[in-house]
């Protein structure tokens, strides 16, 4: 007899998924390559800080949306957690890839998704290893944006991690939460309230972080010319900083 599939609390990658509004501005990291995935990175001594320990205040793991870690919004949103203290990995797991330059040459983004579905894991395995070894006695963080917050919420299930966040997630089901050890998360008002219910119940360590008047996406995808958007895009990405500090200070230094 097969087991149950856990409930669904956020859904599959929607149209909502590939509205962008391209941001501007100059990346400060570099192209590197762990366990064969290009890699993103980011740190601090990229803005010219010193930092106490080799990585800063610790290590984040960035995994982005279907528009990759190496376009220019999710870029822009790693420098700003390297500006503040962390080094940053983002891993590209379309290899090379993004649903920018399907929908620019009108081709069906759903088609492309549905591999990387599963290629993705397997990409990330390798890389995690990786990472795990090139930064061994870091303190490791971990964030995902919508295709990117399961693997977020799977790492969280482990032992290895201060703490982790997500915003406006896809492909999450209630089992996720039942194992997560910490997480910030926005999503549909049902699947909020279900997702407490489970984090209380397992005496979870949560924070949870609301915006109105934005839509899916807002992390990154926001457009910085509506004042709005453009506010819930910089609140979002100061509240992960307040929450790894929050983590790292309570957790001791790496």
């Amino acid at each position: 007899m097969s087991t149950p599939a856990s409930p669904s609390l956020a859904g599959p990658c929607g149209d909502c998924c590939i509205k962008m509004v391209k941001h501007s501005g100059e990346s400060r990291g570099k192209a590197v390559e762990y366990g064969g995935a290009r890699t993103y990175v980011v740190t601090p001594a990229d803005f010219g800080h010193k930092t106490e320990g080799p990585h800063g205040k610790g290590v984040v793991l960035y995994f982005s949306d279907i528009f990759n870690a190496f376009y220019i919004n999710a870029q822009l949103t790693m420098d700003y957690w390297a500006n503040n203290g962390y080094t940053v990995l983002g891993i590209d797991y379309f290899d090379g890839e993004s649903v920018a330059e399907v929908v620019s040459k009108g081709g069906d983004w759903k088609v492309w998704v549905e591999p990387h579905l599963a290629s993705a894991p397997e990409v990330t395995k390798p890389w995690l290893a990786e990472v795990r070894k090139q930064y061994a006695g870091a303190k490791f963080f971990c964030i995902g944006n919508c295709f990117g917050a399961p693997y977020a919420m799977n790492l969280l299930a482990e032992d290895w991690l201060a703490a982790g966040a997500f915003a406006h997630p896809t492909y999450l089901n209630e089992s996720h939460f039942e194992r997560v050890q910490q997480e910030d998360f926005s999503f549909s008002l049902e699947s909020r309230r279900r997702a407490v219910d489970i984090l209380i119940e397992g005496k979870k360590d949560y924070s949870m972080v609301l915006y109105g008047g934005i839509a899916h996406g807002f992390a990154t995808r926001s457009d910085p010319s509506v004042p709005t958007q453009r506010w819930g895009k910089e609140h979002a990405a100061l509240s992960v900083l307040a929450w790894f500090d929050h983590h790292r200070n309570i957790t001791g230094p790496a």
